[in-house]
C-alpha cells in the first residue's frame, strides 16, 4: 500500500567545503551528525520523457532508510507530494496507475541510475525535536536510455521536517548565502542527470504558446488550460484527493463550452465528438458525486430539525441511501481512467491542441469576436430567465430555471476566455455570472432532493414507517426553491443591467 508524504525542500549547489555550520540559524540549537548513506535510484520516464517535462519523477531506490519507489508530484516551488511503496522488481500497479494520463500506452523504461554518497545532519531545536535535514550529496548520473554518458556533481539539499515551519528554510539559506553557496539552477536530481548526460531535457516552458494576440489564441490558451487541468488533476482522483473529481469535471464542462461559444473560432466538425466524449467522462465523475452532495444537503437538513419533528428510523435510511449510493462508484471510477476511452480522449485533445480546427475569424483580432460570442450566451440566459419568471410555479419553470443555470455556465466560461482581452467588463460578468449559477444551483439541488424525499418516503411506507418527517423536509425544500425564485427577478435584474461586454 502507498503512502503519501509532503516534501518541502530546496536543493544548492555546492563545492567540495561541504556543509556550511548552520548552528547559528534562529531556532536551530543543534546540528546532529547522521553519518553517510548510499543511495542508488534509477530513474523510469517514458521514451519521450513526459514525465520529466511535467517535473515528475518516478523511481526505485535502495540504501537509506525510505528505500523502495518513490513518484514524486509536483505541488509548487519546492513542494512536492511524494508517495511511496515497498521495494519490488517493477513499478508498482498504483504509482503506475498514478501516471497513467501522462503515460497513456506508452512503456515506462530506466532512463538514470543516480548513485549518491549522502552526508545527513539533523537540523534540531532545545528540545531535540527535528526542524529540518541538510545533506551534502555526492551524485554519480549514469544515462541508459535516450543520450549517453555519464556526470557527476556535490549538492546541499534542505529539507523541512513534516509539519515544520517554512520559514526556518528561507533563514537557512540566508546562511548558505552567506558562505557562498548557490541555489540550484535545477529542479531536481533527475533534470540535472539529463541536461549533462546529453539527449536533453525537456522543460515544460520551452516551446510553450507565445502570448495570446488573435481571437483564435485566447481560446485555444483557455483551452490548452483545461486540457492541462484534467490531466493534471488525474492522480489526484485517482487518490479520492478533495474537491479532484469537482475540479476536473468543472474542466471538462469548461472545454465543452468553450467549443460551443466558440464555434466561429474552431470547426464544430472536429469539436463536436470531442465534447460528446467530454460529456460521457463528465457524467462518469458525476456518479458518485451528485449523491455525495445531495447526500450532504438532505443530512445536514435532517440535523437541523428538533426532535419533536423527527418520526421513525429517518437518520438511518439516509445513511442506508447515502451509502448505496456509494457503493461501487469509487471501483467504477477508477476503471474509467484507466479505460481505452478515457486515454483515446487525452490523445485526442492532446491533438486538438497541437494542431487546431480554426475557422476564419480565429486570425481576427479578439475584442470583437470574442465579444460577440459573450453577447450570445448571455442573449440565450435573458431568455431562459424571462421564460421561467413568466411560468407559474411548477416543473416548467422548473425546467426552465435549470437550463437557465447551465447556459449561465456557459456564459461564465466565455467570459472567463475573454479576460485576458476584454478586462474589467469580462471580469464583472464572471462574477455576476458566478452569483446567479449558485442561486440557480440551489434552486435545482432542491429540486433533486425533493425528488429523492418522495422516494424515501415511498419506501418508508411501504416498510410501515411514519412518513411525517419526510413531509417535512420536503416542505422546506419547497420553501426554499420558492426564496431563490423570489430573488431570480431582482439578481437578473442586476445582472442585466451592470452587462457591459
Amino acid at each position: 500500500m502507498a503512502e503519501t508524504k509532503r516534501e518541502i525542500e530546496r536543493k544548492y549547489e555546492s563545492d567540495d567545503s561541504g556543509l556550511p555550520d548552520l548552528t547559528g540559524v534562529a531556532g536551530v540549537a543543534g546540528v546532529l551528525d547522521k553519518g553517510t548513506a548510499e543511495l542508488d535510484a534509477t530513474y523510469y520516464d517514458t521514451s519521450d520523457l513526459r514525465l520529466a517535462s511535467a517535473s515528475i519523477t518516478l523511481r526505485r531506490r535502495t540504501g537509506g532508510s525510505d528505500a523502495g519507489w518513490h513518484l514524486k508530484l509536483p505541488v509548487g516551488p519546492g513542494v512536492r507530494d511524494e508517495i511511496r511503496a515497498p521495494l519490488s522488481d517493477t513499478v508498482p500497479d498504483e504509482l503506475a496507475g498514478l501516471v497513467r494520463s501522462r503515460v497513456r500506452e506508452g512503456q515506462l523504461v530506466a532512463v538514470v541510475r543516480l548513485r549518491s554518497a549522502r552526508d545527513v545532519r539533523d537540523l534540531v531545536d532545545a528540545d531535540g525535536r527535528l526542524l529540518a535535514e541538510a545533506s551534502v550529496d555526492t551524485v554519480r548520473a549514469e544515462r541508459l536510455f535516450g543520450g549517453k554518458g555519464s556526470a557527476q556533481w556535490s549538492e546541499i539539499e534542505v529539507e523541512l521536517a513534516d509539519d515544520g515551519d517554512p520559514a526556518l528554510l528561507d533563514k537557512v539559506e540566508k546562511r548558505l548565502r552567506k558562505a557562498g553557496v548557490r541555489p540550484s539552477k535545477s529542479a531536481s536530481k533527475l533534470a540535472r542527470a539529463l541536461a549533462e548526460t546529453k539527449g536533453g531535457h525537456p522543460h515544460p516552458e520551452d516551446g510553450g504558446p507565445a502570448e495570446p494576440v488573435t481571437a483564435g489564441d485566447h481560446v485555444m490558451a483557455y483551452v490548452r488550460a483545461q486540457r492541462d487541468a484534467i490531466v493534471e488533476l488525474d492522480p489526484a482522483v485517482r487518490q479520492d484527493a478533495e474537491e479532484s473529481v469537482h475540479d476536473m469535471r468543472v474542466a471538462t464542462r469548461r472545454l465543452r463550452s468553450t467549443f460551443r461559444s466558440f464555434g466561429k473560432v474552431l470547426d464544430r466538425d472536429v469539436t463536436d465528438p470531442i465534447a460528446d466524449e467530454l460529456k460521457w467522462l463528465a457524467g462518469e465523475l458525476g456518479v458518485g458525486r451528485d449523491h455525495e452532495v445531495l447526500a450532504e444537503r438532505l443530512t445536514a437538513a435532517f440535523d437541523e430539525l428538533p426532535p419533536t419533528l423527527v418520526a421513525g428510523p429517518v437518520r438511518e435510511r439516509l445513511k442506508k441511501w447515502s451509502k448505496a449510493g456509494e457503493k461501487g462508484s469509487r471501483r467504477r471510477l477508477l476503471g474509467v481512467l484507466d479505460s481505452a476511452r478515457y486515454l483515446t480522449l487525452l490523445d485526442t485533445l492532446d491533438a486538438l491542441v497541437a494542431d487546431p480546427p480554426v475557422l476564419k475569424a480565429a486570425g481576427k483580432k479578439p475584442e470583437k469576436v470574442l465579444a460577440q460570442a459573450v453577447r450570445k450566451d448571455f442573449a440565450k440566459v435573458s431568455a431562459l430567465i424571462e421564460e421561467a419568471v413568466e411560468q407559474p410555479p411548477g416543473t416548467d419553470r422548473d425546467f426552465a430555471l435549470h437550463e437557465a443555470r447551465k447556459k449561465a455556465k456557459r456564459t461564465r466560461y466565455a467570459a472567463e476566455t475573454s479576460v485576458p482581452a476584454l478586462g474589467r467588463p469580462a471580469k464583472d460578468l464572471v462574477r455576476s455570472m458566478k452569483s446567479l449559477q449558485s442561486l440557480l444551483g440551489d434552486h435545482q439541488d432542491s429540486v433533486m432532493a425533493r425528488t429523492t424525499l418522495r422516494e424515501l418516503s415511498a419506501v418508508a411506507h411501504a416498510a410501515g414507517e411514519n412518513g411525517f418527517t419526510y413531509g417535512v423536509l420536503y416542505a422546506r425544500e419547497e420553501r426554499r426553491a420558492e426564496r431563490v425564485e423570489e430573488a431570480v427577478p431582482g439578481e437578473w435584474k442586476e445582472t442585466s443591467g451592470s452587462m457591459e461586454v
